[in-house]
């Protein structure tokens, strides 16, 4: 098996981590890494070896994973496509077309994914999606190289992955959002910062297992804590006056819109 990852940057770095930790050997990973201070940490880290621009052992690969930015991809692929002569071609830029991927990498068979940043500790989620036509033996490695940081869920359908964008994508920072907020609640009433993020964290990552470990709808279990009358009752009401539900909704809406605008943006092969 032979894996090369465009981009050494933090993402890269934490599925490549992640595929080593699952058994594949590190003489089956390349990256190529334009800042060579970085590429040099890398060799260090990983055991990996790799260049700072693409070359010859490039050829004969099983996958190539585009770890870039959307403005960097099609740089990135036109500089690779001279030694992209096998495998696919798995692209975690957010916003560019499978079909435009393929026009500046010549490779047809392209898989993309969208992972988020938890991915970076090992617990992140990736939507990815691929060709009906692509091999069963590709599906799953593509699967494999982002189940190294994570769950992968696929999607027949290529255009769900701007709402993966919008939900998972851009998710980790809604949380963060509410995280902060309640911390700035729990230090105006009186608590000390530390106190007041050990108790904001636990009980976001607690909620959290807690939905998922039960398999019960997250409205049934947000009813069985909300006592009529009672002091979570009148924070719900607070909630629901403000509209904060929809105002939520429409945000990730907002999000999705700025992802299709991303694709027309960079998506067009011939620009």
């Amino acid at each position: 098996m032979k894996i090369a990852f465009i981009g050494g940057g933090n993402m890269a770095q934490a599925l490549i981590a992640g595929l080593l930790r699952d058994g594949i050997p590190a003489t089956s990973i390349r990256v190529i890494e334009v800042d060579p201070d970085r590429l040099a940490m890398l060799r260090r880290q990983f055991a990996i070896d790799g260049s700072t621009e693409p070359d010859n052992n490039l050829r004969g690969t099983d996958a190539t994973v585009f770890a870039v930015k959307p403005q960097q991809m099609r740089e990135a692929c036109q500089q690779c496509r001279p030694f992209l002569d096998s495998g696919f071609v798995l692209t975690i830029a957010a916003g560019i077309p499978a079909a435009t991927v393929a026009a500046w990498s010549g490779r047809e068979q392209v898989v993309r994914a969208m992972p988020n940043t938890p991915a970076l500790v090992g617990a992140g989620i990736t939507g990815i999606s691929a060709a009906a036509g692509l091999a069963q033996d590709a599906r799953d490695l593509a699967e494999r190289i982002m189940h190294a940081a994570g769950e992968v869920v696929w999607f027949d359908d290529e255009s769900m992955l701007d709402a993966v964008t919008a939900v998972s994508g851009s998710g980790p920072a809604y949380v963060f959002f509410f995280i902060e907020a309640l911390q700035d609640a729990a230090e105006a009433m009186g608590m000390q910062p530390d106190q007041a993020r050990r108790l904001s964290l636990a009980t976001f990552l607690g909620a959290a297992q807690l939905a998922r470990q039960s398999g019960e709808p997250v409205q049934l279990l947000r009813e069985r804590v909300t006592s009529k009358g009672g002091t979570t009752a009148a924070a719900l009401e607070k909630m629901r006056t403000s509209r904060l539900h929809e105002s939520f909704v429409d945000a990730v809406f907002a999000a999705l819109e700025r992802s299709r605008e991303l694709a027309r943006a960079f998506g067009d092969s011939t620009k």
